[in-house]
C-alpha cells in the first residue's frame, strides 16, 4: 500500500470522520454535524499544516488505530491519550512524522471523551452537502470506522508550522453550562426553574453526538399537552416527558415536539463534549431581556 490513505486496524468504540459540518441545511431536515469539540479538531489541524475545515478522525473514549500507506504528518489532540508510532511512544498534541506502513495508534482517554487525529492534507471521503461528517443521525457522510476500511488522504497544504505549547486539558470536574433561558421556559413552573439552577444533574451514559443526557431531579411542567413540532438549534435544552434536560450537540434533529427551556451558547460545547459520565452539571441561568448596564464611554 504507497498510495495516501489510511488503513483502520482498531475502529475503537465510536471513530468518525468529522470536518466544521454542513451548515446552512437546517430547512431541509439536515443537522450540523460536525466536530463536537471544535476547537480541539482546529488545533490538531493546525499542527499539521491543514486549514480548520480539513478533516479529522473522532475518537471516543477507546481511541483507534491506523497504518499509513505514504508518510504523513500527524497531530492527536482532544481528550488525551497515550500516542503510539509502530508501538513506540511519540508526543500526545504535537506534529509527529509517521513513516509509510507504520501503525498511529491514539490509546483510549486518560481523562475526557473525545480524541482528534489530523494527517497532512486531510482526509478526502467524498464530502455530501458540502461536508466529510459522519452525521450518526441521519446517517449522512462516512459510515463510523470499520476494522480494515481504508480511507483517503488529500495533498497536504502546507508545512507544519510548529508550536512552542499546546493547551493540555485537564478533566472536566463540573461540567458549567449557562443557558439563556426560552424559547418555552414559560411550559415549566417557577420551581422546575430553580431545581435547574440548584444543581444535581450528572452527566448520562446515554448520551452520544445527538445530545447530552442528564440524570438527576426531574423538571415539572407547568402546562400539560403537547408541543407542536419546531426548529432546533445547536445548544438547545430540551426536556423530555422525564423532566431530565438534554443538551443537544452536533448531530441534533433540526425539529422537535419536546419544550426547550433554554439554550446553551455554542462557545460551551466544546466542554460538554468531554463530560465523561458521572461528571456534576450545572445550569447558570441567564434571561434573554438582560442587558448589562452601560457606564459613561460606552464600556459596560
Amino acid at each position: 500500500m504507497t498510495e495516501r490513505t489510511v488503513a483502520v486496524v482498531r475502529a475503537g468504540a465510536l471513530t468518525t470522520v468529522q470536518d466544521l459540518g454542513r451548515t446552512g441545511h437546517a430547512h431541509l431536515g439536515v443537522p450540523r454535524s460536525g466536530a463536537l469539540d471544535q476547537p480541539a479538531h482546529r488545533l490538531a489541524n493546525r499542527l499539521v499544516g491543514n486549514p480548520g475545515e480539513a478533516a479529522t478522525l473522532e475518537t471516543t473514549l477507546t481511541g483507534c488505530a491506523v497504518r499509513v500507506g505514504r508518510a504523513v504528518t500527524a497531530a492527536v489532540t482532544g481528550a488525551p491519550c497515550a500516542v503510539t508510532v509502530d508501538g513506540r511512544p511519540v508526543a500526545w498534541g504535537a506534529a509527529v512524522r509517521v513513516p509509510a506502513g507504520a501503525v498511529l495508534e491514539a490509546g483510549p482517554a486518560v481523562h475526557g471523551v473525545r480524541s482528534y487525529l489530523a494527517f497532512s492534507g486531510g482526509l478526502a471521503v467524498p464530502p455530501v452537502l458540502d461536508s466529510r461528517s459522519t452525521d450518526v443521525l441521519s446517517g449522512l457522510g462516512p459510515a463510523p470506522l470499520a476494522d480494515g476500511a481504508v480511507l483517503p488522504l488529500g495533498a497536504p497544504h502546507a508545512p507544519p508550522p510548529g508550536a512552542d505549547a499546546v493547551p493540555h486539558p485537564g478533566p472536566v470536574r463540573e461540567l458549567v453550562l449557562p443557558v439563556v433561558l426560552g424559547p418555552r421556559d414559560d411550559w415549566f413552573t417557577a420551581g422546575a426553574l430553580r431545581t435547574l439552577a440548584a444543581g444535581g444533574f450528572r452527566v448520562s451514559s446515554a448520551g452520544n453526538r445527538i445530545g447530552l443526557r442528564t440524570e438527576g431531579p426531574s423538571l415539572e411542567r407547568a402546562q400539560d399537552g403537547e408541543l407542536p413540532s419546531e426548529g432546533m438549534v445547536l445548544g438547545a435544552v430540551q426536556v423530555p416527558p422525564d423532566g431530565r434536560p438534554v443538551v443537544f450537540l452536533a448531530d441534533h434533529p433540526t425539529t422537535g415536539g419536546y419544550p426547550v427551556v433554554g439554550v446553551v451558547p455554542g462557545a460551551f460545547l466544546a466542554a460538554a463534549a468531554q463530560a465523561v459520565p458521572g461528571t456534576p452539571v450545572r445550569f447558570v441561568l441567564r434571561s434573554p431581556r438582560f442587558r448589562p448596564a452601560v457606564q459613561a464611554g460606552g464600556v459596560p
